[in-house]
């Protein structure tokens, strides 16, 4: 399925697309992390029919339930790039191994390479959390490292 990324200025960003059955659609990412999925009319694909509206919580849950994988967003204008190096923030998977645990049980830096240089909690910044900050549902994390260690991470936040 091809999707079609628009930028809604002041709104956030439109993912539409075309299922195999021919039906027209869209996921609305606003800014402040909610998701619209929007269902278009067949015979005026230009008029909203249904429209579903989730907290970003909410589509993280369904986003699990579907088997889909985890995605990490690149963060790019933190700094300036360095060769080799990137960020990205992650959401931890609903069903992950660590949520209620201490962000030290997770060992993420020994075993994947990567480095947890914050938490996103509810559209807070938690700045280089230690090995005691518990992992709660809806948190995101902000890891550093290389395009395998970053890899090794979300699966790691995802199998254990």
């Amino acid at each position: 399925m091809d999707l079609e990324r628009t930028r809604l200025f002041g709104v956030g960003e439109s993912y539409a697309f075309v299922t195999g059955t021919g039906q027209r659609g869209a996921v609305i990412v606003h800014f402040d992390g909610r998701r619209d999925i929007v269902l278009y009319d067949p015979a005026d694909p230009e008029t909203a029919q249904h429209t579903l509206t989730l907290e970003s919580t909410e589509s993280r849950t369904i986003a699990d339930l579907l088997g889909l994988p985890l995605v990490m967003d690149n963060l790019t204008e933190l700094v300036p790039p360095l060769e080799g190096v990137e960020t990205v923030r992650m959401p931890i998977p609903a069903r992950s191994p660590y949520l209620g645990r201490k962000l030290g049980d997770t060992r993420a830096r020994t075993r994947t390479g990567a480095s947890i240089v914050a938490v996103v909690r509810d559209g807070r910044v938690i700045p280089s959390p230690g090995p005691d900050f518990t992992l709660q549902a809806g948190d995101s994390l902000v890891a550093v490292g290389d395009g395998a260690s970053l890899v090794a991470i979300r699966e790691l936040f995802t199998n254990g």
